[in-house]
């Protein structure tokens, strides 16, 4: 079954900006699929437009069959979509408790519950729940974003570059949560800086290069092929 299928999304930023060009993305039930491509190929642009961020102008995106494209983000939401940005994506005055809590604004009657197995899954946050947000670490932050993103119990979790800026430690603890979410059955889109170790937990990738399809299949196949490897994982 697909999760999530967006045909030929035409968006930008602005009246003459296209910086999706027909682009498309389909992402099965269960599957971790990963969004490469150089910079300003338009990766997180086709995130922020499927999470509601950017009205695409042509085109359609449907979620578990339901369109969604014109919708606005909370309603976005509210069809189990949650969108982890790569940045602002924390509260940083506020506890990590208290971020839990804004995580789950769509669904208040039960966010004590939702909490309770973020904190079973995510223990490093349970103990840090009374910290301002702003004290924690990189990585720390990154994870109590993700948590944030489950108090939805998302249908489909959106991830825009969250290794970005972290230190290599934390990185490879981010891509162990993001196995771990896979591993359960979570269905994940991820845009991913960390090329080479993202398509190596990923089912499936695409490649975007200026605001177009260039290439998608099994994840290790790209990691395989030469030419990808030499332009866009470093050889």
């Amino acid at each position: 079954m697909s999760m999530l299928s967006a045909s030929g999304i035409v968006a930008g930023y602005g009246a003459h900006d296209e910086v999706l060009k027909q682009v498309d993305l389909e992402v099965g039930e269960g599957e971790l699929v990963v969004l490469i491509g150089p910079n300003g190929a338009g990766k997180s642009t086709l995130l922020k437009a499927i999470a509601g961020l950017v009205r695409p102008r042509e085109g359609r995106i449907l979620l578990a069959g339901q369109p969604i494209h014109g919708l606005r983000p909370r309603e976005v939401a509210r069809h189990g979509l949650a969108f982890v940005p790569q940045e602002a994506n924390v509260f940083p005055s506020l506890t990590v408790e208290e971020n839990l809590e804004m995580g789950g604004y769509l669904e208040r009657g039960e966010a004590r519950q939702r909490m309770a197995a973020v904190f079973d899954r995510l223990p490093i946050l349970a103990a840090r729940r009374a910290q301002a947000a702003r004290s924690l670490s990189g990585g720390q932050r990154q994870t109590l974003a993700v948590g944030m993103a489950l108090m939805l119990r998302p249908r489909l979790l959106l991830l825009d570059e969250p290794s970005a800026g972290l230190s290599p430690a934390a990185s490879s603890d981010l891509f162990d949560l993001v196995k771990a979410l896979h591993s359960d059955g979570m269905t994940i889109a991820m845009v991913e800086q960390n090329a080479l170790e993202a398509l190596r937990i990923a089912d499936r990738a695409y490649l975007l290069v200026d605001g177009r399809n260039a290439r998608d299949g099994v994840a290790s196949e790209l990691v395989a092929d030469p030419t990808i490897r030499e332009a866009f994982l470093g050889g």
